[in-house]
C-alpha cells in the first residue's frame, strides 16, 4: 500500500514544539515533538505495556512519560525509567523511534528502516533561498480520499478546464496535447500552449500585457511529491527549446501528500515564484486563490474516492491517465521490491 523507505512531509515545521503531538502516518500512530535544544523527535505512540498512546503522556525534560504507569522513554525509544519496578526494566520495554529532520520550513519524517535514512535524499527545492524568489505561506488541508487519487489528479492538466474555471483554466487547457517523459523519481506531463488570455489565477501576476504563450508543467516523485510549474512568456517566444526572456513569470506549486491511512490524505503545499520576493500581498492574493482551487480539488476527489470504492461497474482510462497510469506502475514497483527485501 505504501512506499516506506523514503521521506514523507509530517508537517510544518513551526507546529511542532515542546508538546505531544499525536499523528497517523501510512496507518501508524506516531507521537512528535521537540527536545529541549529544538531538535525534533517522533516515536511509536503506544507504550508497549497496555499501549495507551505516549501522547496521552507528558514531556519531561528530553524524555515521554507515559499517563499509565509512568515508563519513560528517551527520544530513540529506549525505556530510561520504570518507577513501578525500577531496576527490573523489562527489555521489551522499547518504542519504535522514527528519523525525523527540519528543512524548507517542513518536517520530513522516515517512515520505514531507520538505517536506510539519508538527509541527502529530501527531495530538493531549487533557489528555495533564493533572494529573487517569492514563497506564499502555503497550507494544509485534510483530503478524505486514498492519496493516490490526489497522485493523479497532480498529474492531470486538463482537470483544470472543468474543476477550476476561475483560477488555473484559460485557452487550450481542455483539448491541447500532452506531452510525457519518464524520470528517475517518477513522471512528467506536460504541454505547451500559444497564443492565448493567461488563465485568472495569474493574468495579474504576469509583468506583460496582451496574450501569452504558456506552459502547463506537471511532474511527480515518489513516494507522492508533485511539482506544478506554470510558465508565462510573451506570445512567440514561448516553446520547448525557446531561451527564457525578461518577461517569463514562472510560478512553481510545490505539493507533498503523505498517506494518513488507506483512505485520507494530508496535503501540505506551497507556491514559489521567480517575481516579488518580498511583497506580501501578493503572496497573500496568490495563497488565498490556491486555498480556493485545492478546495475545489478536496470536493472532486473525495467524491471520486467514494465512487470508485463503491463501484458497480467497471471504470475506465483516458488518454490523459497515461501519466497517472506510469507513475502508479513505478510506484507499485518499488514497493514490492521493498517488501520483497523485508
Amino acid at each position: 500500500m505504501f512506499l516506506r523507505n523514503c521521506w514523507y512531509v509530517a508537517g510544518w515545521s513551526k507546529d511542532y514544539g515542546r508538546t505531544l503531538k499525536a499523528q497517523m502516518l501510512l496507518g501508524e500512530n506516531v507521537v512528535l515533538y521537540r527536545l529541549e535544544d529544538g531538535t525534533p523527535a517522533a516515536l511509536e505512540d503506544a507504550c508497549p505495556h497496555r499501549k495507551l498512546p505516549l501522547s496521552m503522556g507528558q514531556l519531561d525534560g528530553d524524555t515521554v512519560v507515559c499517563g499509565y504507569h509512568g515508563l519513560t522513554f528517551d527520544c530513540t525509544g529506549n525505556c530510561t525509567d520504570s518507577p513501578t519496578q525500577r531496576g527490573m526494566t523489562p527489555r521489551r520495554a522499547v518504542v519504535r523511534s522514527y528519523p525525523v529532520v527540519d528543512r524548507y520550513n517542513l518536517l520530513w519524517i522516515w517512515m520505514g528502516d531507520a538505517d536506510k535514512a539519508d538527509p541527502a535524499d529530501i527531495y530538493e527545492i531549487e533557489n528555495y533561498d533564493h533572494p529573487s524568489w517569492g514563497c506564499t505561506d502555503g497550507g494544509i488541508l485534510p483530503i478524505a480520499c486514498n492519496y493516490l487519487w490526489v497522485v493523479d489528479n497532480l498529474l492531470d492538466p486538463s482537470h483544470v478546464a472543468w474543476v477550476h474555471v476561475t483560477s488555473f483554466a484559460g485557452g487550450g487547457t481542455d483539448s491541447a496535447p500532452l506531452d510525457m517523459e519518464k524520470t528517475d523519481r517518477g513522471v512528467i506531463v506536460s504541454r505547451w500552449i500559444y497564443d492565448q488570455p493567461a488563465s485568472p489565477y495569474y493574468k495579474d501576476l504576469v509583468k506583460f500585457s496582451g496574450n501569452c504563450d504558456r506552459k502547463q508543467h506537471y511532474e511527480m516523485s515518489v513516494p507522492a511529491i508533485a511539482l506544478n510549474k506554470s510558465i508565462y512568456t510573451p506570445v512567440g517566444t514561448g516553446g520547448p527549446d525557446a531561451p527564457m526572456v525578461d518577461d517569463t513569470y514562472i510560478n512553481i506549486s510545490y505539493n507533498f501528500m503523505t498517506p494518513v491511512d488507506e483512505h485520507n490524505t494530508q496535503y501540505i503545499w506551497f507556491q514559489h515564484r521567480n517575481t516579488d520576493p518580498t511583497d506580501k500581498a501578493v503572496s497573500e492574493k496568490m495563497n488565498a486563490g490556491a486555498v480556493m482551487a485545492f478546495n475545489e480539488d478536496k470536493e472532486i476527489l473525495e467524491a471520486v474516492h467514494k465512487g470508485m470504492d463503491a463501484m458497480i461497474t467497471p471504470n475506465i482510462d483516458l488518454g490523459l491517465d497515461l501519466g497517472a497510469k506510469t507513475f502508479r506502475l513505478k510506484l507499485q514497483r518499488m514497493i514490492e521490491a521493498e517488501q520483497a527485501d523485508a
